[in-house]
């Protein structure tokens, strides 16, 4: 559990077997253990140190660094080894470090210490979890913008138009009896129409921060023996699926990621659409109707260019086996490679665009769109209170629900949820 207090040590590069291992130190008693090890260097200069234990044998060659708060990234001192890769290396020294007073620290506690210490607001340290989880190129850049504050900004001129606008509604109620300027109430009710637009535009933005950050899914439907498989396979470049000319072979759902115009993409090959033979084929079928209904986009393949009518939120239809019939539209063979070029274009268009980067910073998580959320009734409870009081309270508690979005208030229930998705050493 964390403690505050504590002073923490966990490796900040890959592990197993390296050229060097990165183990950062972070915590009050930073410097006196750093200084047990070695001749603590200049701040932030690294230098080559010999790592001793008390008897004076050498632990390691090392390249050390001194960083002492509050300038650097938790904000507390930090000293950073880098360390021979060996593992019998990292043992010793992990083991000293114990010695010393330190502990091993758990997953996310360095960025949970920048948060604490106010070195990055909430969106701020959960956009450092989305960017080494990043896959795609397009995964990258919208966890950047984050860190950068993008959505971070917003959410703070919102919070702070919303902390003017309840001084103002304070100030009406306060002073009742004044002869207070008409125009006021008029600006006041003008500022509450303007937020709540802005933030109900955020919100209605088709989860393209969060699709993006967990990835869209296509499912790939069609008749049996229409090449679901085949063309999954293609798109894969590697054998997922069996392929058989016996129909009914896919009996369950197959999931392959890929990465299609920067954009993850869990392609779904799916059991063949027809009136099923036994329990297993039927299972296998309405497994199939399941996730092809919350699908971002269904790939509905035929080789006969007879296409069903669908309930989906979107469908790409593809001929297949162009080199045995031909035909019109999206005609693809995976069996000679024709066509799939076209084919990857084209899904690569519609991911880019369920996902587009344009318009206010996207949501990415969950529950930033909650909080936003409740945001927006507050106001709109605010916007038709009969008395100054109750738009007072509404107006209080729309800052708050933003403030939970950056951790301005009310996050302590959330802070575990939050880091502990995050890697030991980060």
């Amino acid at each position: 559990m964390y403690q505050d207090g504590d002073t923490v040590f966990a490796v900040a590069s890959g592990t197993g077997r390296a050229a060097v291992t990165l183990l950062r130190i972070s915590g009050p008693n930073a410097g006196a253990i750093l200084d047990n090890l070695c001749p603590r260097p200049k701040p932030r200069m690294a230098t080559l140190r010999k790592l001793r234990i008390a008897d004076g044998s050498i632990l390691d060659h090392a390249l050390v660094l001194w960083l002492p708060g509050p300038g650097n990234y938790t904000g507390e001192d930090v000293a950073e080894l880098h360390l021979h890769g060996g593992r019998a290396v990292l043992s010793a020294v992990a083991d000293v470090l114990v010695g010393l007073g330190a502990r091993p620290a758990e997953a996310g506690e360095f960025t949970r210490r920048a948060f604490l210490n106010g070195r990055l607001d909430l969106i701020e340290a959960e956009a450092v979890a989305d960017l080494i989880e990043a896959e795609t190129t397009a995964q990258r850049v919208q966890a950047l913008r984050q860190m950068d504050g993008d959505l971070g900004n917003v959410l703070h001129d919102w919070a702070s138009r919303l902390g003017k606008l309840l001084a103002h509604q304070e100030a009406l109620i306060d002073f009742p009896d004044e002869d207070l300027p008409p125009e006021v109430e008029a600006e006041l009710m003008s500022e509450m129409t303007c937020l709540h637009g802005e933030i109900a535009a955020m919100l209605n933005d088709g989860r393209r921060g969060e699709k993006l950050r967990e990835g869209l899914v296509f499912a790939v439907v069609g008749p049996p023996n229409a090449g679901k498989s085949t063309l999954v396979n293609a798109l894969a470049a590697r054998e997922v699926a069996i392929v058989s000319e016996t129909p009914g072979t896919t009996r369950d759902v197959l999931e392959v990621r890929l990465d299609l115009g920067g954009v993850p993409v869990t392609l779904l090959d799916t059991a063949g659409l027809r009136e099923a033979g036994d329990a297993i084929e039927a299972e296998g079928i309405r497994r199939a109707r399941a996730r092809m209904a919350e699908a971002d986009l269904v790939v509905q393949v035929a080789d006969d260019g007879i296409f069903e009518a669908l309930q989906a939120a979107e469908t790409l239809c593809v001929r297949t086996k162009a080199d045995l019939r031909g035909g019109a539209g999206l005609a693809v063979s995976a069996a000679t490679g024709a066509g799939m070029n076209d084919l990857r274009d084209a899904l690569a268009r519609v991911a880019q665009r369920l996902t587009q980067a344009e318009g206010p910073p996207p949501l990415t998580r969950a529950r930033h769109r909650s909080a936003l959320t409740d945001a927006v009734e507050r106001l709109d409870a605010a916007l038709g209170a009969h008395l100054p009081e109750l738009r007072g309270e509404d107006l209080r508690m729309a800052l708050r629900a933003i403030g939970r979005v950056t951790g301005a208030v009310g996050v302590e229930d959330i802070l575990d949820q939050v880091f502990r998705q995050f890697c030991i050493g980060k």
